[in-house]
C-alpha cells in the first residue's frame, strides 16, 4: 500500500476554495475501493491518504486528478505491511 502525505504550499483560503471538488475526488476513489483512509493533519498543514497497492503509474494519474494539485505537494511512500494489530490485519498485503 501507499502512504501519501499532502503538504499545503498555498494559503489555507486557497485550499478551502478547492475543498468541495477535492472531497468529490476522494469519494470517487473510496467508492472504487482504491483509497483506504484519509484525513487532515493537525495542525492543518496538509493531509494523508492510505492507498491500496496499485501500479505506481496509476496512483500518479489519480493524484494528478486531485484539485488540490494547485495547492499541495505530494509525498508518496510505498509500504509493505507485514505486521499489524489484529484490528488492522486486513491491511497486510494490500
Amino acid at each position: 500500500m501507499y502512504v501519501v502525505f499532502l503538504n499545503y504550499v498555498r494559503p489555507v483560503e486557497e485550499v478551502e476554495a478547492l475543498l468541495a471538488p477535492h472531497i468529490d475526488w476522494l469519494d470517487r476513489y473510496f467508492a472504487a475501493d482504491i483509497f483506504i483512509a484519509a484525513g487532515r493533519k493537525d495542525p492543518r498543514t496538509g493531509g494523508m491518504l492510505l492507498v491500496r497497492d496499485i501500479e505506481r503509474e496509476r496512483l500518479d494519474a489519480i493524484l494528478a486528478e486531485d484539485p488540490f494539485v494547485a495547492v499541495a505537494q505530494y509525498e508518496v511512500t510505498k509500504v509493505n505491511v507485514t505486521r499489524s494489530a489484529e484490528a488492522f490485519a486486513a491491511l497486510k498485503g494490500i
